[in-house]
């Protein structure tokens, strides 16, 4: 349904900007540009109306109704999906882990044979209380 409805509003679209540009102005002639409409009217002498204003109307309230359901089709559907904060796995404690047993160092390169290294400490779990 939202398919078909967004297809009906994307015509309708393309329908409302062609039918807009093929009117001419109400003031198109060369009076209008000097003010030659009547001057006690706001926005001049209303004539009938043509095929394409009533298009116009027309399809300005199609666009405004297929705009309002996508809308609301759009809320309605917005609460259904999960967040990235329910997707993701919860956090586990750390598990207690064992330290690798010390290796013994190896003399370096060039070091004289008889000398011995210092072994260091290898490092203690704390104590239980």
């Amino acid at each position: 349904m939202y398919y078909l409805l967004l297809a009906i509003h994307s015509i309708v679209c393309i329908f409302l900007i062609i039918v807009v540009l093929l009117q001419s102005g109400k003031a198109a002639d060369l009076a209008g540009a000097f003010g030659g409409m009547g001057s006690q009217t706001a926005f001049g002498p209303r004539g009938s109306a043509t095929l394409l204003s009533k298009a116009t109307t027309i399809s300005a309230i199609v666009f405004m109704i297929t705009s309002l359901s996508l809308s609301i089709m759009a809320t309605r559907n917005a609460g259904l999906g999960s967040t990235v904060l329910e997707e993701r796995p919860a956090k586990t404690a750390p598990s207690k882990t064992t330290l690798p047993a010390p290796v013994a160092p190896v003399p370096a390169p060039g070091a004289p044979a008889n000398q011995k290294s210092i072994p260091t400490p290898a490092p203690t779990a704390p104590a239980k209380k």
